[in-house]
């Protein structure tokens, strides 16, 4: 199986989703079940259907943590430095609008572009792994074209 590479802060916040996925989600979601149970007929009980729905999801999430954990390949990106890789903080400039924009390289599962957390698969990262500051990228989204100057690269 392939490794998932993490931060430790992805590591952190996965391993403490799946703690409140086990000792807070679960339990309340298997009393209300309890609960829509008592109210009788469960073939027309929406309650019941609904908490069972919730259920399946927190199970399947509890899952696809655990796999990712189990799969996880940790790195410390203050460890790092040179040309952009994994972990990198990446400061830009979009030569069209010169707007800046800051992310951080990370893996699938920390993803989060409102976070400014640039997943490594993403187009955008693909055309900045490999590059140094100064360096101007071009990157074909699906909103078009798009160049940008790299203005800073840090690992922290």
């Amino acid at each position: 199986m392939d490794k998932i590479p993490l931060t430790r802060a992805g590591q952190t916040a996965l391993n403490e989703e799946l703690k409140r996925l086990k000792s807070r989600d679960r339990p309340e979601i298997i009393q209300a079940i309890a609960e829509a149970r008592a109210h009788g007929d469960l073939s027309e009980n929406a309650e019941y259907h609904s908490a069972k729905e919730k259920q399946s999801f927190i199970e399947g999430r509890v899952k696809e943590i655990e796999g990712i954990l189990a799969r996880a390949e940790v790195i410390d990106p203050a460890r790092l430095s040179g040309p952009i890789k994994f972990g990198a903080t990446v400061r830009l400039l979009d030569e069209t609008t010169d707007e800046e924009k800051t992310y951080q390289i990370v893996g699938e599962p920390e993803a989060n572009l409102e976070k400014g957390k640039l997943n490594l698969r993403s187009p955008l990262a693909r055309a900045l792994i490999g590059k140094d500051e100064g360096d101007s990228v071009e990157v074909r989204t699906p909103g078009g074209e798009k160049s940008y100057e790299i203005l800073s690269v840090a690992y922290v």
